[in-house]
């Protein structure tokens, strides 16, 4: 029997499936969370690589609370309507309140 083993890739749709609705975390985060801190634009192709393998990928922005996968999302502003959908303030392609609903895996998670 062929023991399954977990790509980067699962591992970050793992972690972005935990993110709690109206919560957002960064690729940073999730790439230290990981133990792969240096990995963040690793993060963000495994997030443009995410559609139909439901996995929240618009709870996860740039450090500075940025939109910056938006443009793989379909439709114009997609993923700003889910955010705000889930009660996340959004100006100018950035979350207002990003202190307020950033949710860091590596504090609320214990890694395995």
């Amino acid at each position: 029997m062929k023991e399954e083993t977990l790509t980067f890739f699962d591992k970050v749709y793992d972690v972005a499936r935990l993110i709690p609705h109206g919560r957002v975390t960064s690729y940073g985060a999730i790439a230290k969370y990981l133990g792969a801190a240096r990995s963040a634009r690793m993060v963000g192709y495994a997030m443009n690589g995410s559609g139909g393998k439901d996995v929240p990928a618009h709870r996860v922005v740039n450090r500075k609370g940025l939109l910056t996968g938006k443009h793989h999302f379909d439709g114009t502003n997609l993923m700003q309507q889910l955010l705000e959908s889930e009660g996340i303030i959004v100006k100018e392609n950035q979350i207002q309140n990003l202190d307020d609903v950033f949710w860091d895996p590596s504090k609320a998670l214990k890694h395995e």
